[in-house]
């Protein structure tokens, strides 16, 4: 077990602690806290981020699970500048800390929870004004894929559906302790417009109802199903589309929406998906 500043790295929790300053100098800079700014660290550790962040900011909510870590970020910080929500971020309610400021939420997310993580945030999405992460470069890198690419699926459809991202940067293993086996990345998410009927499933809470909202175009009609026309289409990449969604449309209807059924899954994008669910859910409606 690796052992950094006095804290035995944990395995089970993905613990690897940011340690260059050069990094860390670039991250708070793509962050741009300013004062008013409700601002949210996920999984802060030793506190990397944290103290740049709270030379901008006034006051600072952090989520993190380790007990150990906890207390000396309470050592550290008076709870006037901090704020420590103990418990797993995967079930935390991070619109409760919506203000009247914008709404930040930042942090470098443990590799071994990154994807259900940000599904579990995009029910948050419309309270926040963006979000920074870092991330495996692998993640990151299937999160904003282009349609057509190997990395392009479910992830990159789901949330390019709901927001605008962007990689800013690579980071090395080196710039951790311990150092990870490979390559990091920051990624940067600013939320989409959404609609009355989606606005209103975040605002209740509804996670599931709120998987799927409505981009700077047309809006899925029925979220559940987008997501499961999602689903299905990469359950088996290297079928083509009439085959994987068989269960859902035929061959023919699929060519009358302009989808090639021979395409795969990964040869259409976010649009197509959006038309398509929304074609079957006119079906339905009949």
């Amino acid at each position: 077990m690796k052992t950094v500043a006095g804290h035995t790295a944990r395995k089970r929790f993905g613990q690897n602690f940011l340690v260059s300053p050069g990094i860390i100098h670039k991250i708070v800079d793509a962050i741009a806290p300013h004062p008013g700014d409700t601002v949210v660290e996920i999984g802060p550790g030793l506190g990397a981020i944290t103290e740049p962040l709270l030379e901008r900011i006034d006051h600072l909510h952090v989520v993190e699970i380790d007990r150990d870590l906890i207390a000396r970020l309470q050592q550290r910080f008076p709870p006037e500048r901090l704020s420590v929500h103990e418990g797993d971020a995967l079930k935390f309610d991070f619109g409760s800390l919506k203000g009247s400021g914008p709404l930040k939420i930042v942090g470098n997310l443990p590799y071994n929870i990154s994807s259900p993580l940000l599904f579990h945030l995009v029910a948050f999405a419309q309270r926040v004004h963006d979000m920074h992460f870092m991330l495996q470069k692998e993640v990151v890198d299937r999160m904003v894929a282009d349609p057509g690419s190997k990395d392009f699926g479910r992830l990159s459809v789901m949330l390019q559906y709901h927001y605008h991202m962007e990689r800013l940067f690579v980071v090395p293993p080196g710039a951790f302790n311990p150092a990870p086996k490979v390559d990091s990345a920051i990624v940067r998410m600013i939320p989409r417009k959404v609609g009355a009927d989606e606005a209103t499933a975040l605002q209740g809470g509804r996670a599931k109802d709120a998987l799927l909202a409505v981009a700077d175009g047309d809006a899925a009609k029925d979220p559940a199903l987008f997501a499961r026309v999602v689903t299905a289409a990469f359950s088996q990449r290297r079928k083509m589309l009439r085959n994987t969604l068989r269960e859902l449309i035929s061959e023919a209807d699929l060519a009358a929406l302009g989808i090639t059924p021979t395409a795969r899954a990964e040869d259409i994008g976010v649009a197509d998906y959006v038309r398509l669910a929304n074609s079957l859910a006119d079906l339905a409606g009949r």
